[in-house]
């Protein structure tokens, strides 16, 4: 089902006009699907039904608790990166015992709540790590359940700063030392060994990388077997990446099929998918306040900005903008700009777009790393966030204004 179409020339969410949330909820705003995101975990659960197996949604694509909620329904377990996202979950009725908790810099207090809440397992990505988890679980009379996470140097062909797989990257233990640091952890009083992690990188459009990524893990498990190491489960990490231009990502039918071909059948299979669930199932709505012309350029401002969708500044990354009203109006190429005070401040460059002041244009592909991903830069508050289910729209987080911005600070005493 397509959730965000055109029904008589007017964008829609489901059964809900775009004009509608824009009338009642202001802009910008960040408008979800509940259809979109549970459609896309069911096919991630479905793709892996033939085999035990574990959908751990990574919170950090989408945060809000309504959308974690929906997920804690249907079965989801969670992939976490800090203590902040731990408490989203178990407040959106989330279990512990189906998180696992990834990310090179956890700190102590982390691991402690992490413990004491009973998580799933931690995806330990240093030796240092190993041996910090070993205490604090000895400090409170618990086994900490590990998987180690192993970085197998391939290439995820995607934006180097989301590429996590390579050995120029931060995360993860090289595979030429993971036998050893698997020894290490055995060796440990209060360390359970769980399981394996990899994780090669985010919006990843093909398959190779990921059959070379799981050649490379089996043939890691079976040096571990002859160790006498045995494990529970076997961690992919992320999930496919999505199409916003002219990317052709395959089927999450396909991905599964190639994970049960690779990955022994007595292992558990974890799949952390972010972008893919919650990626399409958001468009941010932006209103545009000013039309201007020089020898140049022609750009259109709108009211939001770098502040609210990152993406475009940080990866000059391309997301679809279209008015949310169909028009048959000459069109002419814009740069979509917001109001902050940088040149970075863009939305979209070079838009073939027929445009009037008072427009308003909708940001598709905005639901994973849109709001998670915003700021108060230039002092300007958070946008709202609205789910739509049906024909019912409900606000999920409210718009901040000035006030919240200033609550916290403090005026010198004298």
């Amino acid at each position: 089902m397509q959730t965000f179409r055109f029904i008589g020339g007017l964008l829609h969410a489901e059964g809900v006009a775009m004009t509608d949330v824009a009338q009642r909820f202001g802009t910008p705003v960040f408008v979800y699907s509940r259809c979109a995101v549970e459609q896309q975990w069911r096919a991630y659960d479905t793709a892996l039904t033939a085999r035990q197996h574990l959908i751990c949604y990574a919170v950090k694509a989408n945060s809000n608790i309504a959308i974690l909620n929906l997920l804690a329904r249907l079965g989801s377990g969670f992939d976490i990166v800090s203590a902040g996202e731990l408490e989203r979950v178990l407040k959106a009725g989330g279990q512990a015992d189906k998180t696992v908790f990834s990310g090179v810099g956890k700190s102590s207090a982390e691991i402690r709540q992490a413990l004491t809440v009973g998580i799933k397992c931690f995806n330990v990505e240093s030796i240092s790590e190993l041996h910090r988890l070993n205490a604090i679980a000895g400090e409170m009379s618990l086994k900490a359940p590990v998987s180690l996470r192993v970085n197998p140097d391939v290439d995820a062909n995607t934006h180097p700063y989301i590429a996590t797989g390579l050995r120029e990257n931060k995360f993860g233990i090289a595979c030429q030392d993971a036998v050893n640091a698997y020894q290490i952890a055995a060796d440990m009083a209060h360390i359970k060994l769980c399981g394996i992690d990899c994780h090669i990188g985010s919006q990843i459009t093909s398959l190779g990388p990921y059959a070379d990524a799981m050649a490379e893990i089996t043939a890691l498990l079976e040096r571990l077997q002859a160790r006498g190491i045995t494990l529970e489960h076997v961690d992919i990490g992320g999930g496919l990446g999505i199409r916003y231009d002219a990317e052709q990502p395959p089927a999450i039918a396909d991905f599964g099929q190639l994970i049960s071909e690779h990955i022994p059948g007595q292992y558990q299979v974890l799949l952390e998918p972010g972008r893919s669930i919650v990626g399409h199932a958001g468009v941010l709505l932006t209103r545009l306040e000013y039309l201007k012309t020089n020898q140049d350029k022609n750009f259109a401002i709108v009211d939001a900005a770098m502040n609210d969708l990152m993406r475009p500044c940080l990866y000059r990354a391309w997301q679809k903008i279209l008015p949310i009203q169909e028009t048959d109006g000459q069109q002419q190429l814009w740069d979509i700009v917001g109001p902050v005070c940088e040149s970075a401040d863009f939305l979209g460059l070079q838009r073939r777009l027929a445009l009037t002041e008072g427009d308003l244009l909708a940001v598709f592909s905005a639901g994973a790393y849109g709001f998670v991903m915003s700021s108060n830069y230039n002092s300007r508050p958070r946008a709202a966030e609205v789910l739509v289910d049906g024909e019912a729209m409900f606000v999920v987080r409210e718009r901040e204004d000035i006030s919240d911005l200033l609550r916290g600070e403090r005026l010198l005493p004298c």
